[in-house]
């Protein structure tokens, strides 16, 4: 595990290199989860089967114990904190894809044409925030999968009560069994990530 010192205070990596890396991929967590969760490793297993190496990064929130998310800008400088280091370093020379389940997907979308991400990987894309019987709905986030300009692969719940977004000219978009937490049939997330990764990064 590396230690990363950010803006906002300390991020934890947990990188798991492969054997003659391709690329690396950077994966956040959940805006309460962590990196262990199910569809997280899933996706690591499949990336490093396809020979690219996988930092999985703890925000500096979770670090601190806190379960409530930062706001945006600081998730965001802390997860660029992080690649800057990373791919000066560990990851050095190595195309970047980025990406994270939920929030972590999120903050991947939002940061990944100034940090030069080849590709995105959103598992569990939190599109629409499910809203109490007889209330407005809450805004979409569709925009920010949508400012993406590069290959983006979503995974999703079929049953995922955040909606299921559109698919799109860069933008591929698998449905799996399951809800949000993708924990159903971690094996499809898996083979979904195996098939998109050697399409995105160099042979």
């Amino acid at each position: 595990m590396l230690e990363v010192d950010t803006p906002h205070g300390r991020a934890n990596v947990h990188l798991h290199a492969a054997v003659e890396p391709r690329a690396g991929l950077m994966l956040g967590h959940g805006a309460a989860g962590g990196v262990t969760s199910p569809d997280l490793v899933a996706a690591r297993d499949a990336a490093l089967s396809e020979g690219v190496s996988v930092a999985l990064v703890e925000q500096p929130y979770r670090v601190a114990g806190r379960r409530a998310p930062a706001p945006a800008r600081q998730l965001d400088a802390a997860w660029t904190a992080v690649v800057e280091h990373l791919v000066a370093g560990e990851l050095r020379g190595l195309p970047l894809v980025a990406g994270g389940r939920s929030l972590g997907g999120r903050v991947a979308c939002r940061t990944a044409e100034a940090l030069g991400a080849v590709a995105v990987l959103c598992l569990a894309f939190p599109l629409r925030p499910p809203s109490r019987a007889g209330a407005d709905p809450k805004p979409s986030r569709l925009a920010e999968l949508d400012a993406v300009r590069v290959p983006t692969l979503v995974v999703q719940g079929v049953s995922d009560p955040f909606g299921m977004p559109p698919a799109g000219a860069n933008r591929t978009v698998v449905q799996v069994p399951g809800n949000h937490s993708l924990r159903t049939n971690v094996d499809a997330v898996a083979a979904a990530v195996q098939s998109w990764l050697p399409r995105v990064v160099p042979q």
